[in-house]
């Protein structure tokens, strides 16, 4: 995959519109998919996908990402959070307010931490594999916890459980480096 990333990178380098098409070949479903679970709205997900396909053209180069995917999927995720936000300003729905509530429990406002992002990924890196998939599939990728379950053989409340869990040790570890919660 990294030979195939480094060569669609490389169109991108070289401006040759061949690069969308070849990245939407490959990432076209799984952006699609990390943008319906946060929107729930096919043509809200298909737009931000374009969306981010454009954004990936204006970025590339100067920037040249170690992972496609990882950077398409930071891009389409920032995007649909934000087109989310904006359908959803007025009125509190059930879709991405959920994962985002839980995790506001425990997580201090900020705008941009650098220290709170290291705290954050050195947590999620130590989780146990499971774990992390389950904490990744929920506050990353926004999954529901019906499709955490099919995914992975648990209960929803099994999985919520743990989750509680996680997000408890995230607020005492947070608590114990300074940040107010």
């Amino acid at each position: 995959m990294a030979d195939q990333d480094e060569k669609i990178i490389e169109l991108y380098f070289a401006r040759d519109e061949e690069a969308i098409r070849a990245t939407d070949k490959v990432y076209g479903n799984f952006c699609t998919s990390l943008a319906m679970n946060i929107l729930h709205n096919k043509p809200d997900a298909e737009e931000c996908v374009s969306d981010t396909y454009i954004k990936v053209w204006q970025t590339i180069p100067p920037k040249r990402p170690p992972s496609l995917k990882t950077y398409l999927a930071h891009i389409t995720r920032n995007l649909a959070i934000s087109r989310y936000r904006k359908r959803h300003a007025k009125r509190r729905g059930a879709g991405l307010e959920i994962p985002l509530s839980e995790l506001e429990e425990c997580l201090p406002a900020v705008e941009q931490n650098t220290e709170l992002k290291e705290i954050l990924n050195d947590f999620v890196v130590r989780l146990p594999e499971l774990d992390r998939k389950l904490f990744v599939g929920r506050y990353w990728y926004a999954y529901d916890l019906s499709v955490l379950s099919k995914a992975y053989g648990l209960a929803p409340n099994t999985i919520a459980q743990r989750l509680y869990r996680m997000r408890e040790k995230l607020r005492v570890i947070l608590t114990e480096g300074g940040y107010s919660v």
